[in-house]
Formats: C-alpha cells, structure tokens, sequence
C-alpha cells in the first residue's frame, strides 16, 4: 500500500490548510446518512405533527441545510465553499423507531463536500433531539458516514 504524504501539517508539525489553488474545479457531491432511535411517544408526535415545538423534520431540513453552509466554521482546516445545491431528506422506520437523515450537498469547485454532507446530517438530527428531548432524552444518533461522493482527485467513492 502507498503511503500518503500528510497535507494538512507544514514541515513543523502545524496543522495547515489544504493549498488548493493550483486545482482544477470539477462538479463534486457527497452524500451523507445517519439514525436517530426514538420511543414511540416521540415517533407519534413527528408523524402526527404534534411535537410541541413544531414541524420536527421540516425544521430539522432547515437546520441540516443551515449545518451545511456553516461548515467551514465548524471545522476548522474545511474550506469556504459556494454550495450549489443541498437537499436533506428523511426515512421513517416506523417498525424500528429510527428515523434516517439523508443530506446531499452539491458544488462546482476545488475541494469536496463530503464534511458538508456529514454536518448536515448531524445537525439535522441534533435537531430532531432537540425538538423531542422534552418527550425522551434517551434517543440515540448512530451509523452516521460518508455514503458516496464524486468528483475530484481521489475520484468516486461508495460506502
């Protein structure tokens, strides 16, 4: 196996920032996916709209998209990037009482989105916890990862 030269330190050890303007931009998209384990109470109020704070998968959609166009912020060696299109999605398991967050994000640049589909993922199910901590704070994010993305110099990549 080839070993990887680190970019993310200088010749000290400092944690840097990617230098990628000698890149190309090419068309790049990342999908991302994670659960959310609820109790009945809590999956009866997101199906039935009667979670007291709301629309709790619609604000949850705002909130991934939100997560989204933050990244950079929240990470600290991610890039600024002009996102061009970011859809968050939900899979109700009504047997299994999970709830499956899907965020595509979409760009035309340097770098991939891959940490922006991962944030929007989180933090729309951070919200999905927030909205319902008051019914059961024993709910549970897991099997959050990297579904697919395209694009770039390392090329595709499915999960």
């Amino acid at each position: 196996m080839e070993e990887k030269e680190f970019t993310h330190f200088d010749g000290n050890g400092n944690a840097v920032m990617v230098d990628i303007s000698e890149k190309q931009p090419t068309r790049r998209i990342a999908t991302a996916q994670g659960k959310i384990q609820v109790n009945q109470a809590v999956m009866d109020a997101i199906l039935n709209h009667t979670a007291k704070k709301g629309d709790v998968l619609g604000v949850a959609r705002v909130a991934g998209i939100m997560g989204v166009k933050q990244t950079a912020s929240l990470i600290p060696m991610c890039h600024t990037l002009l996102i061009t299109k970011c859809t968050v999605d939900f899979e109700i398991d009504e047997t299994n009482l999970t709830i499956t967050a899907f965020c595509t994000v979409k760009t035309e640049g340097k770098t991939g989105v891959e940490m922006e589909a991962l944030t929007g993922v989180q933090v729309a199910l951070l919200t999905v916890y927030d909205m319902c901590k008051a019914m059961d704070k024993r709910m549970v994010l897991t099997d959050i990862h990297l579904v697919e993305k395209t694009g770039g110099k390392s090329g595709d990549f499915n999960f």
